[in-house]
């Protein structure tokens, strides 16, 4: 048996740790293992496909990236390529992606990545390559599974900011407004506004009206506690509007979100007359060192994926559904987007200890 193994998308903390798990694992069946750089640019000649061993994967278990580097903008069926006018255009590489792989006798692909690595993987899979999905992504919103790699690492980074936060925040009575990741999905900003005492979590499941955000806010001043944190998704806005977009995305990406805070801490200081500051975690989310159970979730995704390789799960995703890993349909996964439901336990346990959803 000869696998490949391919990270695409957004990096995370914890690809490293899924690497070294899938690559010893397959080795200690006696498979041969290569690493696809940069998603699937190394089987489409515009990168390398690299032999993996016990050296290449010695000591990297701990760190934050990916040694196969990552990209979010290598997708096989719209792949962008430059003319020689410079002009840009969109081509479908996926058979070339295809034939390359029997050309170089990989008999499977472990693909690690979010929702959209995964929906490439179940079109290759249409297509009769075999491959076997890894959930990876920061914002946990791959249905299917409890949790993906890399989403405890950014909430404790986004905790250890709001602590942070509070000092200076209060120290000079002041309301601050962070922004972290999450577009369509406010897992980040709920679990550590909660875990870090914010007073005001917005999140795109909850559409805001910035009156109430703003009304929280004279309430705490009311009484006596005169700073305020609020914690906001990227992809939050308020009711009968849209997410804030930076900047342009190339074609065929998604819209760049981001520059919500900056507004919500404009608006709050005209209405209140309250000094407001705002500040966005942006990428310090995806780097550093994984924490323990990101390790360790990444470790038994990787060591799941290749049983799910020797038992011939085509088209599967290995799952956290606790306390055990599981195999379930790529297919199903991606037919329902994961959201914060708001009616769920850690939304009422917000609103219970009295933390605005501003609606």
């Amino acid at each position: 048996m000869r696998i490949a193994l391919s990270t695409g998308g957004g990096d995370a903390p914890g690809l490293n740790a899924v690497i070294r798990a899938a690559v010893l694992a397959s080795l200690d069946r006696g498979w041969e293992v290569y690493g696809i750089r940069k998603g699937y640019a190394g089987l489409l000649g515009d990168d390398e496909v690299v032999p993996l061993t016990r050296d290449s994967v010695r000591g990297i278990g701990h760190l934050g990236g990916t040694i196969l580097r990552a990209t979010n903008r290598g997708n096989p069926f719209h792949y962008h390529r430059t003319r020689p006018d410079g002009t840009v255009e969109e081509v479908d590489r996926s058979g070339e992606l295809i034939a390359n792989a029997r050309a170089r006798g990989i008999d499977a692909i472990i693909s690690i990545g979010g929702d959209g690595s995964l929906a490439i993987a179940q079109q290759l899979c249409d297509q009769g390559m075999r491959i076997v999905g890894v959930p990876k992504t920061i914002d946990n919103d791959v249905a299917g599974t409890i949790s993906t790699f890399g989403f405890d690492t950014a909430v404790s980074t986004a905790i250890e900011a709001i602590d942070k936060l509070h000092t200076t925040a209060e120290s000079h009575d002041r309301v601050i407004v962070m922004e972290v990741m999450g577009r369509s999905a406010g897992f980040i900003a709920l679990h550590c506004g909660l875990a870090g005492s914010a007073d005001v979590i917005l999140i795109p499941e909850i559409p805001f009206d910035i009156e109430r955000v703003c009304e929280k806010v004279r309430a705490r001043d009311r009484a006596g506690r005169y700073f305020s944190i609020i914690v906001t998704a990227e992809g939050a806005f308020p009711a009968g509007g849209a997410a804030s977009r930076i900047g342009a995305s190339l074609p065929g990406e998604m819209p760049r979100l981001g520059g919500v805070a900056s507004s919500i801490a404009r608006e709050i200081q005209e209405r209140t007359g309250k000094e407001t500051r705002s500040l966005v975690l942006g990428h310090l989310q995806r780097g550093g060192m994984p924490t323990g159970y990101d390790r360790l979730l990444a470790a038994r995704f990787g060591g799941a994926a290749v049983r799910a390789v020797a038992d011939e799960r085509w088209g599967h995703m290995v799952a956290l559904q606790s306390p055990h890993i599981v195999t379930v349909p790529i297919r199903e996964v991606l037919r329902h987007p994961k959201r914060v439901d708001p009616a769920s336990d850690v939304v009422m346990t917000a609103r219970a200890t009295g933390i605005s959803f501003g609606d």
